[in-house]
């Protein structure tokens, strides 16, 4: 017995057409390496943006205080980096440049919490900026 095959032409992808291989890929989860350990979770695109401009002011900041002027003068003090996001999670991150001798020097404070947990603890900045540049390369 012999089976006859049916030919099905083939349909182009339209637009309009609602196919889950075309969905959306989730954003990868933002993973801050630690002084000790490191931590994941989801966080948006456009909140690391933000946190990545911050960042810049924060490293301008500290250039700032690090070329120090005559001996008579001090520096004007600089504002500190407060950064604070809430989705999935609560996320704040601190640093004050005033008390880092230089960019490379300066750690911030990270406080990530959510209804479960909360973690206090501290990270290098240079990591930091790192761990920010490479999640945006990823979720672009």
């Amino acid at each position: 017995m012999t089976r006859a095959i049916a030919a099905v032409p083939f349909a182009p992808y339209h637009e309009s057409a609602n196919h889950s291989v075309f969905r959306q890929m989730p954003t990868p989860p933002l993973t801050l390496n630690l002084i000790e350990g490191s931590v994941s979770f989801q966080f948006a695109p456009e909140a690391a943006q933000t946190l990545q401009s911050q960042i810049a002011a924060l490293m301008t900041s500290l250039k700032v205080v690090a070329t120090k002027g005559s001996p008579a003068t001090k520096p004007k003090p600089q504002q500190p980096m407060e950064y604070r996001y809430t989705g999935d999670v609560f996320l704040e991150i601190f640093c004050n440049p005033n008390i880092w001798s230089s960019p490379f020097a300066a750690k911030v404070l990270i406080t990530l919490r959510d209804d479960r947990i909360r973690l206090t603890t501290e990270a290098e900045l240079s990591r930091l900026v790192e761990d920010v540049s490479q999640y945006l390369e990823q979720s672009s």
